[in-house]
């Protein structure tokens, strides 16, 4: 590699100066990137986990998510339309999922008041009743799992998800 001189003339010679800055830069761009990774696989592991569970039950990972978003709302149900934007597909998958919901008997839907073209879904009792035991079934290995996990993971996980959703990370 090719050295680069600090002063002119001075061929040879190292430039130790503006060197050191961008190396710690590109430290701490490292270290920002391994903390998203490890982010990420944190989030996916426990995700997985759960998506394996509510295929065990017999609910596809996606209307299992369905169900959770219409359950977790404030009101406790949502329009299909909503639903699609919870879980960010189009209208008609999600008309798809909300429909296997029904058939499954662990949703009910509704005409929207004060609009005929809407759909209310709500779940039904069972629904509840699945959504808690999928909860219940994983808590246990969601436990281990983070068990694993040492303060230093922990730490940069919550501060990587703290800046997805606007709060900004602390400086170290």
């Amino acid at each position: 590699m090719a050295q680069v001189s600090s002063r002119a003339g001075g061929a040879g010679s190292r430039r130790t100066g503006a060197a050191a800055p961008a190396r710690e830069g590109e430290a701490a761009r490292r270290a920002y990137f391994r903390s998203v990774a490890d982010t990420r696989f944190i989030v996916r592991k426990i995700f997985r986990m759960i998506e394996a569970e509510a295929k065990r039950r017999g609910i596809d990972p996606m209307a299992h998510q369905a169900l959770l978003q219409i359950h977790g709302s404030p009101d406790g149900r949502l329009r299909v339309n909503e639903v699609a934007a919870r879980l960010d597909v189009s209208p008609s998958f999600a008309s798809s999922l909300v429909k296997q919901l029904v058939a499954a008997g662990l949703a009910a839907t509704k005409r929207a008041a004060g609009d005929p073209r809407a759909t209310d879904v709500a779940p039904t009792r069972a629904g509840i009743r699945l959504l808690h035991e999928i909860d219940a079934a994983v808590a246990p290995h969601i436990g281990h799992f983070a068990g694993q996990l040492d303060a230093a993971e922990r730490a940069a996980c919550l501060a990587i998800l703290g800046t997805y959703v606007g709060r900004p990370a602390r400086r170290r």
